[in-house]
């Protein structure tokens, strides 16, 4: 089997080693299609209780959005390490999030009415658009698309690593933060790129079907996609919050 590279990193190059592929029942993408759906109804459930909570009092919901962040983080961790626990931490981790999704969407909402239906609708937009020309071959996973994805999004995470980082000194990157045109063409071209680790996505997922890996491997793919969906998502959020601030 051809080495499967993805710059998401619950989707790595190895994720289908060692794993035990050709025992038991195999790995279907109908299958995967349906755990991505049960871990969309879990992060859905999520958000919309701390959604609530946070309308209701932004303060008591403020430590949900830790929680779901550093305990996301953590489970992400152990599922990446650990595949075989994916049918118990996709889940979890879904859960989670939500709780970070439900208070991000709330503190936009609260400055910016409508923006959240708008980037869920994006964000389904985006999925079902790439999926359909992933499906019909305008879009090909080749090694050097997926080279250049992996680069880009690696570049992405660096410079957001630095930025953190230095905001503990006081630096900050007003013009790409800001909602001027260099903040709207970093955020857009963050959200391309995003996207475009969708379909290295779903090549893995047809890859693990066609290696027949293990049934639970499912879960774990499932779980890769819901990571650049949460991505995407928050990514959308934010280009939508500059372009309505401008």
């Amino acid at each position: 089997m051809a080495l499967m590279r993805t710059s998401n990193p619950a989707l790595g190059g190895d994720a289908f080693r060692a794993t035990g592929a050709g025992y038991g029942e195999p790995m279907t993408i109908s299958g995967a299609v349906n755990k991505t759906g049960i871990l969309l109804i879990c992060a859905v459930a999520t958000s919309i209780w701390s959604w609530n909570r946070f309308l209701d009092s932004p303060q008591t919901a403020l430590p949900l959005l830790a929680i779901g962040g550093i305990g996301g983080f953590i489970v992400a961790l152990v599922t990446i390490f650990k595949k075989e626990w994916s049918p118990m931490t996709a889940p979890l981790y879904a859960l989670l999030e939500g709780l970070v999704m439900g208070s991000v969407s709330a503190m936009y909402e609260m400055r910016l009415h409508g923006i959240v239906i708008q980037a869920v609708g994006l964000t389904f937009g985006v999925l079902f658009a790439l999926l359909l020309a992933y499906r019909s071959g305008l879009i090909r996973a080749t090694e050097n698309f997926k080279l250049g994805i992996v680069a880009a999004t690696g570049g992405i995470a660096l410079f957001y690593l630095v930025q953190f980082a230095l905001g503990f000194f006081g630096i900050h990157f007003a013009a790409v933060n800001g909602s001027g045109t260099i903040g709207i063409g970093f955020s857009l071209f963050v959200v391309v790129i995003a996207a475009l680790n969708l379909v290295l996505d779903f090549d893995f997922i047809e890859r693990g079907a066609e290696a027949r890996a293990p049934k639970y491997m499912e879960w774990y793919a499932a779980f890769g996609l819901m990571v650049t969906l949460i991505w995407l998502y928050l990514e959308i959020l934010r280009l939508l919050s500059k372009t309505r601030r401008r």
